[in-house]
């Protein structure tokens, strides 16, 4: 099938011919029985293997253009098992906007000497701080919450002038807007909380490789560490790959809208959109008045994450980003008048309306 609208809506069809079941069935057994005596079904252990997990882990990879797909109990699980990949001392170069839960990550393995960690601020910078210590170069685009894009194709080739492994954080734009391992990326992670499960109610992340080696060792140290995603969560996360493309098209025409009026609004200071997508984030001309804004919005929530059917905004100060320090989030233009919102499949007006009597409110 040459169309994800398709290949989603399908996914996980046809996977048990003995009863022609339209829903893959959930395998909850932990363990499998062996045939016999040096035999296998091919399922041993459910840490190792799992059916569900498959179906789901072989739709993962086709929707990325990977080999291989791994699927684990969380993002930042997801994160954790690929920097498993790398010896300790090695020396990673990434995006100094990032998710804070990474950058909090990244500075306990470089307290721990595990490894180094550079930042960059953009192309030019990366060029100038890519050298052959640079083991990999992990990349969020666009940034969180900045919404801050980098040429990933440009990034790959820098990347291979000095044999560095390119990870890239796609949750933001998934797979239908953005297909890294095809722009020269050789790993990449997602969130699976976010857009992929979309509906705020399954906790995952996401592995995605297009090399044989590479993919080979995520296994191993899948199954040696035990990140693995449920076979319930895994039924949960194949659901609603299929409805991905409906809810995706939804958020990001509603997210449009928003910046639309958002730009024209008295109170707004500057609106961060990367013009796909449906993530925005908003610095208001008063940063004294977001706690009105977000004790008087009626249609969103003020909540963490993102990427739900339901609309939230997120205040990184408090929240996502709490763990990066305050001199050093505003050095990069994390300030405290920023807020983030994700847009969910509501009605646009409705939105649109919600917000504005928030600003407006006193």
């Amino acid at each position: 099938m040459s169309n994800f609208n398709t290949f989603l809506a399908q996914i996980g069809n046809h996977e048990d011919p003995t009863t022609g079941a339209v829903s893959p069935p959930i395998y909850l057994s932990s363990t499998f029985a062996h045939p016999g005596l040096g035999q296998s079904t091919g399922y041993d252990y459910t840490r190792t293997n799992n059916p569900t997990r498959d179906i789901l882990e072989k739709g993962l990879s086709v929707l990325e253009g990977g080999t291989q797909a791994v699927a684990t109990s969380s993002g930042m699980s997801a994160i954790q098992l690929v920097f498993q990949l790398f010896p300790a001392g090695s020396e990673f170069l990434v995006s100094r906007d990032l998710y804070g839960g990474s950058f909090r990550y990244f500075k306990e393995l470089e307290d721990k000497r595990i490894a180094k960690f550079h930042y960059f601020t953009s192309l030019e910078d990366l060029k100038n701080l890519l050298t052959s210590e640079i083991d990999a170069v992990f990349v969020e685009t666009p940034t969180n919450p900045l919404m801050q894009e980098i040429d990933l194709e440009k990034v790959s080739v820098l990347a291979k002038e000095v044999d560095a492994i390119l990870i890239v954080d796609n949750t933001f734009l998934t797979p239908l807007r953005q297909r890294p391992l095809e722009l020269g990326a050789q790993i990449v992670v997602h969130s699976g909380t976010k857009y992929l499960t979309g509906h705020n109610d399954v906790l995952a992340g996401v592995v995605v490789t297009n090399d044989e080696t590479i993919g080979e060792k995520l296994q191993w140290l899948s199954n040696t560490t035990g990140p693995t995603l449920s076979a319930f969560d895994c039924w949960l996360f194949i659901r609603s790959l299929k409805t991905l493309p409906l809810r995706l098209d939804r958020q990001e025409s509603n997210a449009q809208k928003i910046v639309d009026a958002l730009k024209k609004h008295p109170q707004i200071k500057e609106v961060l959109y990367p013009g796909k997508g449906a993530m925005i984030s908003i610095r208001l001309q008063e940063e004294e008045r977001v706690a009105s804004v977000l004790s008087s919005i009626k249609v969103f929530t003020f909540a963490e994450s993102l990427g739900g059917v339901e609309s939230l905004i997120t205040y990184p100060t408090t929240q996502t980003h709490a763990d990066v320090p305050k001199e050093l989030r505003e050095s990069y233009g994390l300030t405290e008048d920023l807020l983030r919102i994700s847009v969910g499949i509501e009605d646009a007006d409705d939105l649109v309306e919600d917000l504005k009597q928030a600003l407006e409110s006193k």
